[in-house]
C-alpha cells in the first residue's frame, strides 16, 4: 500500500515537471525571436558600409530586421522633425545632429561620434585633365564642377569650407551643379557629365568609374565627423541603442576601415 502511495507521489511529480519544462520551453524561444522592425536613417555616404554592417549584424541579433534610409543628413534631418519612422540617426556631420538635439529629438545621452573622413576631388576615370588641385577650379578651364548642395547636403556644406578658405568660392560656386547627396555627385562625375566633383575619399573608393586628383588643403574645413544617436520618437530605444553600440563592435570597425573610414578619436 505504501509503495503504490509513494509511485502515485513520484508520478504526480514527474508529470508536474514536465509540464513546467513544456511551458518553459514553449515561452523562452518566442521572447527570444519576436521580430523587431528598426529603422535607421543614414547618410547616403554609408550605403554600402551600413548594408554590410546589417548583414552581419542579424548573426548578433536575428530578430531585428534593420531598414534603412540612406540620403543627405540634412533631408534626413527635416524627415525625423517630421515624425518620419526613425529609431536611429547617424548623419555625415554634427551640424544635423546638434539641430535635432537642441529641438529633443535625439536622446543627448545616446550621441556618439562614430567615423572621420576626407574630402576629395575627382574626375572621370581616363579623362584628359589638367587639374591637380582644389585651386584649378577658380580657373576657365572648368566650366562645370559637381558639388553637394550647401543647403542640404554635408558634403557640400564641407566643399563650400574648402572653396570659402580658397578665396574662390564665388567663381566655384558661378558653375557648380548642385547634387541633392554625395552619390549623386559621384554618379555625375562617373558618368562624364561634368569635368570633375567633390566627394567623400570613402565613395571615390567605391568605383573604378573616377580618379582621385588630390585631397582638400589640410585645415580648409571642419573635420569630417559621423555621430550616431538614437531618435527620441523610436518605440524600440533599447534595440537602437544596442545597433548603436555594435558598430563600435571590432566586426563593424573592420568594416568601416575595409572601406576607407576612420573611427573616430578626437578633433583635428
Amino acid at each position: 500500500m505504501k509503495s503504490k502511495k509513494l509511485f502515485t507521489v513520484l508520478l504526480i511529480a514527474v508529470l508536474s515537471l514536465c509540464m513546467l519544462t513544456a511551458c518553459t520551453n514553449n515561452s523562452e524561444p518566442a521572447a527570444q525571436t519576436e521580430p523587431i522592425d528598426l529603422y535607421v536613417a543614414a547618410a547616403a555616404s554609408l550605403t554600402d558600409v551600413m548594408t554590410e554592417i546589417s548583414e552581419n549584424y542579424k548573426a548578433v541579433a536575428p530578430n531585428v530586421n534593420v531598414i534603412f534610409t540612406f540620403d543627405a543628413s540634412g533631408k534626413l534631418q527635416t524627415q525625423i522633425e517630421e515624425g518620419a519612422p526613425a529609431d536611429v540617426f547617424v548623419s555625415a556631420a554634427k551640424k544635423q545632429m546638434n539641430a535635432l538635439n537642441e529641438k529633443g529629438l535625439v536622446v543627448a545621452d545616446s550621441i556618439k561620434n562614430l567615423l572621420v573622413n576626407k574630402i576629395v576631388l575627382i574626375a572621370p576615370a581616363g579623362a584628359q585633365t589638367e587639374l591637380t588641385s582644389f585651386e584649378d577650379l577658380a580657373a576657365d578651364k572648368v566650366s562645370m564642377v559637381a558639388i553637394g548642395d550647401p543647403a542640404s547636403v554635408p558634403v557640400g556644406q564641407y566643399a563650400e569650407e574648402v572653396f570659402t578658405s580658397l578665396g574662390i568660392w564665388d567663381q566655384v560656386q558661378a558653375k557648380a551643379n548642385l547634387g541633392s547627396d554625395v552619390r549623386t555627385v559621384l554618379s555625375w562625375v562617373e558618368a562624364g557629365e561634368v569635368e570633375c566633383g567633390v566627394v567623400y575619399a570613402t565613395d571615390a573608393a567605391t568605383t573604378a568609374g573616377v580618379t582621385v586628383i588630390c585631397e582638400a588643403p589640410a585645415g580648409s574645413h571642419k573635420q569630417i565627423t559621423y555621430p550616431a544617436a538614437v531618435v527620441t520618437a523610436s518605440q524600440q530605444q533599447e534595440a537602437a541603442q544596442a545597433f548603436i553600440d555594435y558598430l563600435f563592435s571590432e566586426s563593424a570597425v573592420a568594416s568601416f576601415e575595409a572601406a576607407g573610414f576612420t573611427m573616430y578619436t578626437e578633433e583635428k
